[in-house]
Parts: structure tokens; C-alpha cells; sequence
């Protein structure tokens, strides 16, 4: 037990499942870990949803996982923080009950009505000019005009629009709130000012109702509540565990690797890819891949999010019919370039680069290199060049780092650690602690604890003593590599440019 009364649980909801993580704020030691999946609803166009009350089911079970495992009365908890997929789209009706599955980030469902609302933006210099981002089909706007249009009956009964972490937080304290970063992914918010652009959603709904349906804003640093006495019973916390704001994964992420300060580049491995670095500033310029979104520590990030990465290399194995390990040693055999052959990964569409409605494409297959290997490094090639791709767009705005931190599923692998030191020309070290937005959670818990107290309190203090680096996973660039993969990048770069004119 930590006996210092400074034990923090950090939740990640995220597309595969739920992660809960015990923290002691005091030795910035991790005590555990527990999580639950969920199921993925999946349909024709691009469907991609999920049923609240699962995640519900599941954070209950992964906290009491992880405080069976770390051997810790729960009143010992002092909060508790959320971290959430971005984007999706929860619908209450007045009593707060659920009213439809909601719509997930990688749902691309309402692509027509996301550009029918760019259109009416003026476009993406007048959605960047209005809003500080470029709507993008994943965000929630688009899905709430895609609800009016197909299920006017559960539209007409909205009371309540939730983002999925504030969701969560509205389950855990009975209160409707939303903080800045998260926030900054609807479609419906300006980035620059911290509000919500209501007069946007008066467009949807003249009557107001959306307008009125939105959670109270709320800043990184502030509570949301306290835990509903059945809520911290069914938990087996105390009822006066404070609820911090919580945030969007990428937030909670960039707080769980110290990304807090300029100079420091996070790059998460998992169903997606995102890499992100904090900023003083709101950086907006002319390209709609990169999101300017509000962290959650103040501050603001600029982001960019591929839609394919760890789903792309599942698929991949699943056609083979091979477990991680042997995807891994097929890709290590294969040379940089997989002999020629270059696959676009856009089996979900793609933000990164702007194609919402591409497929994968498998390019210069041949007699001779169409082999289980190089197959295995085309996708891991395929997918890491998206990402190299938001690394040359966050260059050209300024962004500067001398290192990546890698976070995610995919950090753990030595070979893929690898190709993007080479393919970036810039030396990776992943994060002791994987599951950084579990961890950044808590550690925002912890911030807003302390700041109840002493309202100076640092989350940089904090930062520096809960996160920590994994030495053994630091990995340079090979200067041969590097010259390889610019040759098989370039390739990629000039496949885009035939089929898409990018």
C-alpha cells in the first residue's frame, strides 16, 4: 500500500477496449494495470460504432481488476481521470439515457454530410478561418446532421450531446461537462477563443436544441465532481474521489509522455496513428491535415492522425494467418523496400494524407518479390509513411524536435521501432509506461487534486516524476537505412501522386 494517500486511477477508453492504471503520485510509481474489450459494430459505408453501456461494464471491471492486482483498498483513491477516443458521438434524451449506438472517430459514415458542412464553411480556408481546424468526416459535426437526415425520430429526442470521455464522466458524477481538448474535435468549437461555435449547430437545428444540448466547458485543471454514491460503491472507492476533467487520448497522451513544453514529438502506435507536439500558440496554417487542437494541460497541440496503422498489419495477419511474433520476423527478413512492392494502407479511408474515401491499393507486385515477407514490411512501410508524411507537414509549420517519443501497441516492436528511426531520420524511445493515456490521465487527476489545495501546483512537477523513458528501447537512425528508406518513401510519395494527383 502506498500510505501516502496519493493513489490515482487513470481510465483509457479506447476503440479496442478500456485500461484502467493505479498510480501513487507520491513515488510516481505505477501499481498496476487492468482492462476490458468491447465490441466494434461494424456495417456497410464505413459504419464504425459502439454501445455506451459496455464501456460502462468495462471501466467498472478494469478498475476493479486493477486494484485486485495492486493489492489496494479502493478508499485509498483520491481521484479519478478519463481518457477517451476522440470524435464519437453519444445522444442522450432529457432523463440521460442513451439513445442510438454512438458513431465512432473511424466512422466514415457521414462523409456527404461533412463536405455538404465544409461546403457551407466556405471550404477548408474558411472552416481553418472560422473554427482552427479543417472538418474532417471523423468528427462529430458531420454526425450529427448525418442523425437528422437518417434517424429523425432519435434526433428529435436529444437532450444531451456527449463526446465518449465526457460520457464517462457524466456516468461517474452526474454532471454534463466538456473540457477544451477534446472539445477541440468536434467540428462545433473554435480552438483560438475556447468555445463553442453554437451559431454552427443553429445551422443543423434552428430551433436551438442542439445548441442547448452541449455540456458546460470547463477548464484542464478543474473537477468535475465527485463519484454518485453507487457509482463509487460499484467501484469500491470513497464517495468524495474528486472526477478531473480527464480529456481526448491524444491529450491525455501527450500529458502521460511530458509532452507539456515545445521540443518533445509523441507518436502513438495503435489502431490509428497520431503525432503531435505541444505549442504556446494555436499554430494554423493552410494544410487540413494538421489539427491545432487545445491540450489538455493548457497550451494547444498540433496533431496529425493516420487511419490506418495496427488494424492495417491485423489485416495483413489475418490473410497469412500468422500470430505478431512471426508478422515481426517476415518483416525483419524482407529488404527496405520490400522489393518494390508499396502498399497504400487506406483500408479505412485516410485523413493523412486528405483521402476520405480511398481503399488500399497493393502497387508493384511482381513474380519474383510477391512473398509472405515483403508483404509483412509493405504494411508496416506503408503505414509508417503516412506518419513520416505528418512529420514533413508539422516541419513546414514550424514544429521542431530532436527526438520522437513512441507510445502504443506498436512501440513494443524492436523492428518496427526501427524502420521509424530510419524512415524519419530521427532517433525513438518509447515510454516505460505503454499505456500513456491511462497514465497522463492519472496524472491530470493527481494535478487537479493538488490544485484544490494549492492552486500553483505543477503538473510539470508531477510530469517529471511520473513519466519515464525506457533506455532499452532507445534507437538510432542507421545511415545506410536512412538513405534506403527516403528511396522506397519517395516511391510511395510518387504512387499518391498517379492515383490521387497529391
Amino acid at each position: 500500500m502506498s500510505g501516502h494517500g496519493d493513489l490515482f486511477l487513470g481510465i483509457d477508453c479506447g476503440t479496442q477496449g478500456t485500461k484502467a492504471l493505479l498510480l501513487d503520485a507520491h513515488s510516481g510509481r505505477v501499481l498496476g494495470q487492468g482492462a476490458a474489450t468491447h465490441r466494434l459494430i461494424e456495417g456497410p459505408n464505413g459504419r464504425r460504432e459502439q454501445e455506451p453501456s459496455e464501456w460502462l461494464a468495462a471501466l467498472a471491471q478494469s478498475c476493479r481488476a486493477v486494484l485486485d492486482k495492486a493489492g489496494v483498498d479502493g478508499h485509498e483513491v483520491r481521484g479519478i481521470g478519463v481518457s477517451g477516443q476522440q470524435h464519437g458521438l453519444v445522444l442522450l434524451d432529457e432523463r440521460g439515457d442513451v439513445l442510438r449506438p454512438a458513431k465512432l472517430w473511424c466512422d466514415t459514415e457521414s462523409q456527404a454530410e461533412n463536405q455538404r458542412l465544409l461546403d457551407y464553411l466556405g471550404g477548408v480556408e474558411g472552416s481553418l478561418r472560422r473554427l482552427g481546424v479543417a472538418l474532417a468526416p471523423g468528427y462529430t459535426l458531420s454526425k450529427l446532421l448525418w442523425t437528422r437526415e437518417r434517424h429523425p425520430h432519435v434526433f428529435e429526442r436529444i437532450a444531451h450531446i456527449l463526446l465518449p470521455h465526457d460520457y464517462l464522466n457524466y456516468w461517474l458524477t452526474g454532471r454534463y461537462r466538456s473540457e477544451h481538448g477534446d472539445a477541440s474535435g468536434t467540428g462545433y468549437f473554435d480552438v483560438r477563443g475556447r468555445t463553442w461555435d453554437v451559431e454552427l449547430l443553429r445551422h443543423i437545428d434552428s430551433t436551438g436544441r442542439l445548441a442547448a444540448a452541449v455540456p458546460t466547458l470547463m477548464a484542464a485543471d478543474e473537477p468535475v465532481g465527485t463519484l454518485r454514491p453507487e457509482v463509487a460503491r460499484q467501484l469500491g472507492l470513497s464517495g468524495d474521489v474528486l472526477v478531473s476533467s480527464g480529456g481526448g487520448d491524444n491529450m491525455m497522451g501527450a500529458i502521460g509522455t511530458g509532452n507539456i513544453r515545445p521540443g518533445i514529438l509523441t507518436m502513438s502506435l495503435g489502431t490509428s496513428g497520431t503525432l503531435y507536439a505541444w505549442t504556446d500558440r494555436p499554430r494554423i496554417g493552410s494544410r487540413p491535415e494538421i489539427a491545432s487542437f487545445c491540450a489538455s494541460s493548457g497550451g494547444w497541440l498540433s496533431l496529425i492522425c493516420t487511419m490506418n496503422l495496427t488494424n492495417a498489419n491485423a489485416l495483413v495477419r489475418e490473410l497469412l494467418n500468422i500470430d505478431l511474433d512471426s508478422f515481426s520476423q517476415l518483416a525483419a527478413q524482407a529488404p527496405i523496400g520490400a522489393e518494390g512492392l508499396t502498399l497504400l494502407p487506406f483500408f479505412n479511408g485516410e485523413r493523412v494524407p486528405p483521402l476520405p474515401e480511398a481503399s488500399a491499393n497493393l502497387l508493384g507486385m511482381t513474380s519474383a518479390n510477391m512473398t509472405r515477407a515483403n508483404l509483412c514490411r509493405a504494411v508496416l512501410e506503408g503505414t509508417t509513411f503516412g506518419l513520416r508524411r505528418g512529420l514533413d507537414l508539422l516541419r513546414e509549420n514550424g514544429i521542431r524536435s530532436d527526438n520522437i517519443r513512441l507510445i502504443g501497441g506498436g512501440a513494443k516492436s524492436a523492428v518496427w521501432r526501427q524502420l521509424i528511426a530510419d524512415s524519419m531520420d530521427m532517433p525513438v524511445i518509447g515510454a516505460e509506461q505503454n499505456e500513456a493515456a491511462a497514465l497522463g490521465a492519472a496524472i491530470q487527476a493527481a494535478w487537479c487534486h493538488a490544485r484544490q489545495r494549492e492552486p500553483e501546483a505543477s503538473l510539470e512537477e508531477l510530469c517529471a516524476r511520473c513519466v519515464r523513458l525506457d533506455e532499452t528501447t532507445a534507437t538510432r537512425p542507421l545511415t545506410g537505412n536512412v538513405r534506403a528508406y527516403e528511396t522506397a518513401y519517395r516511391r510511395y510519395r510518387r504512387h499518391l501522386e498517379d492515383m490521387y494527383g497529391i
